[in-house]
């Protein structure tokens, strides 16, 4: 009879406190062996004991809160020598082959360590634990030690150099650890970088400038943040000229979850503050409390907001001293990518700030604020980075063995994928890659993954366009390395994102997707956006959806909503000139715009539904000049919409054939002579009606009982629960842990690429 057991770990149990934990319940129940971290996750040998049973139930049931396992697996062991105690024996050697933690917010044990006096860590802004802090974004090689961190430059003092090495301690083997003796330090400075004041003189200064209405640029941990006093009109409006971003919603951070009420309109606190206090701390969407502590100008015209609570000690202080909600929005220059170095900083926001409030501790992995929709209890994913990246998901059945593989992504909204033993690694959000500063992060952040998961991939997967940057990287990368280059349409990869992320096997049959959002290339070069497809991971088959118009100017349609009515009514309504919207259309240019679309001229075809939302919110009355962020009109649109209090009206959009029916919809639409916001609720529900049809058509013709809903036009929240509505009949997926637009898209091309072989 065996004399001992071996018990293997596997999932998120490195860097995170996962080894005292194991030896301090060990201790607990008087058991001798020991623990280690080796290629594969965590080892752990127990000299048999009647206690081994209490052990393992409890090794999972109080696993510490950064910590996840996947599995455990436990095989006899013979000890030579048994031990007389419990240690921690040193990692074994090999590729790393476990989880990388994503960063996360402070725990409550430091909080409360850093606003109490006399505390040696007492308001340091650096404060962290094996339970909270920077992971991620200060990894530069794995293995993860603090050489090959961020935190090399900072050589531990006795003090923390003995919390570091105590099992006992939650510092042990805390990567970050540090204290105002011997780690980073913060200060404040002017535009020329001349240093104002240090550490708590700093943070004083730059909440008084706060206070005052001035803006300051706040370095975090994945990147810096432009900050202003929330609750003033002024300083508000100031940061938006001096940013140009006249419209957009700017996100909002309270100094604690009190202010929640103030500013956020819910029935329930406890999703939202529950989803707000998480290790993750996303920035959260939700109802905008009209008329309380945030001034009009965080988000005007829009019915939402994003609030989130401080994620790091420096923001804990900065929130603590300025005694008010402050606007943390992306610290870029209009058109450039987020600033992650302090000479970046200065030079890039030059004349956007008023002040910096900077730090040594340099930020290696670029990581955004998440944002996460709130609503109804349930979240639903808008934007994945901080907090989030990068865990990874476990693939679908048929997946477990799949070698590795690349996926580059889309272009905008850019995200890319490592798919390999069974687990996909999907990146943090990059952005949009025709910026050029952009595209050099993504190609950086790619090397890191890469060296951080000893990752050399055996194909790569592209998005069909042609155009695409990704693309091109992705045949040049294939090229080079000799290996499969597997083209993936746009849409289909919509799906099999969703799919995966439901766990959907390989060989589960088709499912019915319907895949709304801007554009996307589509079958024989076609540009798709509003779709019926039946699809499951290898291939899809195009069933319907909305009818191709023609996008005036091809981009310039995506920015002036009125061109895409313009398409819309020369296609589908006659008399469009005696129509009131008429009369907003440039009359200088519509001869050659006219002439140009039906001469095929820089007006491409499209089924886009995000254009057809352009289309009604211009007739409507938004945007219908230039939209000054992505999505503006139709946002403005579904916010008018939910103030509908008519259920019924007589606008439909029914099907010919497999194609939604524009010309009734926009004759009937026309002629519904109501209230605006009940015209925009029409639209919406005609749009699900018929969309919902069609689904249903397909599903019953394929003896399917599915049904997909994705693309970036699925984050609208009336036309997301109008759809579920018009199809309880069947089973519908949507995404929730990745976003519905292009953020998910890398997974489907990887899965999709995988399945092809």
């Amino acid at each position: 009879m065996s004399n001992g057991i071996r018990i293997r770990v596997k999932g998120k149990v490195q860097g995170v406190g996962f080894r005292p934990y194991v030896w301090q319940l060990a201790h607990r129940h008087q058991l001798c062996g020991n623990v280690s971290n080796d290629s594969a996750g965590v080892l752990i040998h127990l000299v048999m004991s009647p206690q081994v049973a209490s052990f393992l139930d409890d090794l999972t049931r109080e696993c510490p809160p950064l910590a996840h396992i996947d599995s455990i697996e436990s095989h006899p062991y013979e000890w030579e020598q048994q031990p007389a105690d419990f240690s921690i024996a040193h990692s074994g050697a090999g590729a790393m082959d476990t989880q990388v933690v994503p960063d996360a917010a402070t725990c409550p044990s430091c909080l409360q360590e850093l606003m109490t006096p006399g505390n040696r860590r007492y308001h340091y802004p650096f404060i962290n634990c094996t339970h909270c802090g920077p992971r991620f974004t200060i990894i530069r090689h794995m293995p993860y030690d603090r050489p090959n961190t961020a935190m090399a430059t900072f050589p531990l003092c006795s003090p923390c150099a003995a919390e570091y090495q105590n099992p006992a301690d939650r510092r042990f083997h805390a990567q970050p650890t540090a204290c105002p003796d011997c780690g980073p330090h913060a200060w404040v400075c002017d535009a020329n970088g001349n240093a104002l004041a240090q550490g708590d003189a700093a943070l004083e200064l730059a909440a008084r400038a706060l206070q005052a209405g001035q803006i300051v640029a706040v370095k975090g941990l994945g990147g810096f943040h432009l900050a202003c006093d929330a609750t003033q009109q002024h300083a508000v409006e100031q940061l938006r000229l001096r940013k140009h971003r006249p419209g957009k919603p700017l996100a909002v951070m309270l100094p604690d979850e009190h202010w929640l009420s103030r500013c956020a309109q819910l029935t329930d606190e406890t999703p939202a503050i529950n989803l707000m206090k998480s290790a993750a701390a996303p920035i959260v969407l939700l109802p905008l409390q009209r008329g309380g502590a945030l001034c009009d100008a965080i988000a005007p015209g829009l019915s939402e907001v994003g609030l989130m609570l401080p994620a790091n000690p420096l923001q804990h202080l900065l929130l603590a001293l300025s005694g008010r909600p402050l606007v943390m929005t992306s610290g870029n220059a209009s058109g450039k990518p987020p600033a992650l170095t302090n000479a970046q900083a200065l030079d890039d926001l030059n004349g956007l700030a008023d002040l910096w409030l900077l730090h040594n501790r340099d930020i290696v992995q670029r990581a955004d604020d998440s944002l996460v929709r709130c609503h109804d209890g349930a979240a639903e994913m808008l934007r994945r980075a901080r907090g989030y990246v990068p865990d990874a998901f476990t693939l679908p059945p048929g997946f477990e063995h799949q070698p590795a593989l690349l996926a580059m992504g889309a272009d905008l909204k850019n995200t890319f994928c490592l798919l390999r033993d069974g687990y996909a690694i999907v990146s943090q959000h990059l952005g949009d890659l025709t910026d050029s500063d952009v595209e050099q992060q993504y190609q950086n952040a790619i090397a890191l993954f890469e060296d951080i998961y000893r990752f050399t991939p055996t194909a790569i997967a592209v998005d069909a366009h042609p155009g695409y940057i990704s693309h091109r990287l992705g045949h040049q990368r294939a090229d080079i390395a000799g290996i499969a280059c597997h083209e993936v349409l746009h849409h289909h990869a919509h799906i099999a994102a969703c799919l995966a992320e439901h766990g959907w096997p390989r060989n589960a049959g088709p499912v019915v997707g319907l895949t709304l959002d801007g554009i996307g290339y589509g079958e024989k070069g076609q540009w798709w956006g509003g779709e019926c497809l039946l699809a499951d991971y290898r291939s899809c088959f195009h069933r319907g959806g909305l009818p191709a118009v023609a996008l005036p100017g091809a981009d310039l349609a995506a920015r002036q909503p009125w061109r895409n009515l313009l398409a819309q009514w020369l296609r589908f309504v006659p008399d469009w000139r005696g129509q009131p919207q008429a009369a907003n259309f440039p009359q200088h240019a519509l001869p050659l715009l006219i002439k140009a679309i039906e001469r095929g001229v820089q007006s491409p075809y499209s089924s886009s539904a995000g254009r057809l939302f352009d289309a009604v919110a211009a007739a409507t009355g938004f945007g219908v000049r230039e939209q000054s962020w992505e999505g503006e009109a139709a946002c403005q649109l579904e916010t008018l919409a939910w103030q509908s209090d008519v259920q019924s009206h007589p606008v439909s959009m029914p099907l010919v054939g497999n194609l939604l029916d524009l010309e009734t919809f926009w004759h009937e639409w026309l002629a519904y002579q109501a209230a605006p916001a009940r015209r925009a609720h029409a639209f919406h529900v005609a749009l699900a009606q018929g969309l919902a049809a069609l689904a249903r058509q397909v599903a019953r013709e394929e003896n399917t009982h599915t049904i997909v809903l994705s693309g970036g036009v699925l984050h609208n929240r009336l036309l997301s629960t109008l759809l579920r509505q018009e199809l309880t009949d069947f089973t519908v997926l949507q995404p929730r842990r990745l976003p519905a637009g292009d953020g998910g898209l890398s997974l489907g091309q990887a899965l999709i690429a995988a399945a092809r072989g």
